[in-house]
């Protein structure tokens, strides 16, 4: 049984797809979403991961409908969203492009291939789920589309340079789709969290492990920091009820940033010079800011 909300009357039975929905933001977006009347087709990974799914929004009395679907597979990308247009007689009115992946590591650590399929999810991924549901919308003349950036899009973080990369690319992109379908009546938001507690933190610390080979400069203090922080911060609900207020409202943001991380660093890093912040960002990760000073040779003297 839905519950009903008064944010959710005004959207319910209509269709959204949810990416990257089988954990963390996702899984809370979905969950929320179809507990307040919308009819969601959350995207999965595996038929496994769709049952658990599945059986969480079966002991919460919900139901939603799931897919298959690799962001970073365009094959994958358009035969999911042929079956979510079959599924739902003309298409979603709207999309969360949620699916992400870390990838931390110091900018020349991370390889050409970890690089690119952080892109491909990260980035080009989100932008073909919009490519392709954007003529569902035009046809209705309307809808809504989410894309779930970070924090860390805005506040650049050392060993964490291409994630930055990727969310602040996802941000200035979401901006000019945004401009570019106003016309057509698609409503086009960006969401920001900041720390919350997910796999993503875990992951990314896994990702030090897996690329520090040398026992680089910060990678272990960036360890330690970021599991601290996965067991103090709260968990994703947060930023699933944010996106449900940014799909329903009448008049959406153009960007909502959630936690208090999230809406204390960002105007904090745009206002403070950049040496200031660089000296903050040394200190954080334990990363030198000068290079360590060689030993003077001794001067002989003659006898």
């Amino acid at each position: 049984m839905a519950i009903a909300g008064a944010s959710g009357d005004r959207c319910a039975g209509r269709s959204v797809v949810v990416t990257g929905a089988t954990g963390g933001i996702g899984a809370a977006t979905a969950l929320r979403l179809a507990g307040v009347g919308w009819d969601v087709i959350a995207t999965v990974r595996s038929h496994e991961k769709a049952d658990v799914l599945l059986a969480a929004a079966a002991g919460r009395g919900l139901a939603l409908r799931t897919v298959l679907l690799d962001v970073a597979d365009p094959v994958s990308c358009r035969e999911a969203m042929a079956q979510v247009e079959d599924m739902t007689t003309g298409g979603a009115w709207a999309v969360v492009n949620n699916a992400g992946v870390p990838q931390a590591g110091a900018v020349e650590d991370v390889s050409d291939e970890q690089a690119r399929h952080l892109l491909e999810v990260n980035l080009l991924g989100a932008m073909r789920i919009c490519r392709l549901a954007l003529p569902w919308m035009r046809r209705r003349g309307g809808g809504r589309i989410v894309n779930v950036s970070s924090g860390l899009g805005r506040v650049p973080w050392p060993l964490g340079g291409w994630y930055s990369a990727s969310k602040h690319a996802l941000s200035a992109i979401t901006h000019c789709l945004r401009v570019e379908t106003a016309h057509a009546g698609v409503r086009v938001s960006l969401v920001e969290p900041g720390a919350f507690a997910t796999a993503m933190l875990d992951r990314a610390v896994a990702d030090l492990s897996s690329v520090d080979s040398v026992g680089g400069a910060g990678y272990e203090r960036s360890r330690t920091l970021f599991t601290a922080v996965n067991e103090r911060v709260p968990g994703p609900e947060p930023v699933a009820k944010v996106i449900a207020a940014a799909l329903s409202a009448r008049r959406p943001k153009a960007r909502y940033s959630v936690g208090l991380d999230a809406r204390f660093l960002i105007p904090l890093h745009t206002m403070t010079p950049l040496w200031l912040s660089d000296r903050v960002k040394h200190a954080v990760t334990g990363l030198p800011r000068t290079a360590p000073t060689a030993p003077t040779a001794p001067v002989e003297v003659a006898a």
